[in-house]
């Protein structure tokens, strides 16, 4: 056999095998990004499951139990008044150290209370513009 007869042997030979261990290669590939996509995935949600076990674990406190009562459903202990405020702006209840409203000081004398109690509205809007 000739030199060039070999080096075409050779060639053929790593040509059959490059198509036979293509595809199998491919799919070792892919298979692999697959593994990878279902660790990250897992590793997620056994941080969710985590953190909804210790959400659960919460709900074992009696403190807890009877803040959230409190909060979310507006249960008061026995003896307790419990006010709720509707429509109060959120700057009230967020602010506590919130600057008092201007008081009106020039209230005519002499008028209605109705009357009185428009004129303190319209003197303290009137202060209160730049």
């Amino acid at each position: 056999m000739t030199k060039g007869g070999r080096t075409l042997a050779v060639a053929t030979v790593l040509l059959l095998l490059g198509i036979t261990l293509a595809p199998p290669l491919q799919r070792y590939f892919t298979q692999r990004a697959q593994i990878n996509a279902l660790n990250a995935q897992l590793h997620d949600s056994q941080g969710t499951l985590q953190k909804a076990a210790q959400d659960l674990a919460k709900w074992d406190d009696p403190a807890f139990v009877a803040a959230q009562a409190r909060s979310r459903l507006h249960y008061v202990y026995p003896g307790e008044r419990q006010y709720i405020v509707l429509g109060a702006p959120d700057s009230i209840t967020k602010e506590p150290n919130a600057p008092a409203a201007p008081i009106a000081d020039n209230i005519p004398t002499g008028l209605p209370w109705y009357n009185k109690v428009v004129a303190s509205i319209t003197t303290t809007n009137l202060m209160q513009k730049p």
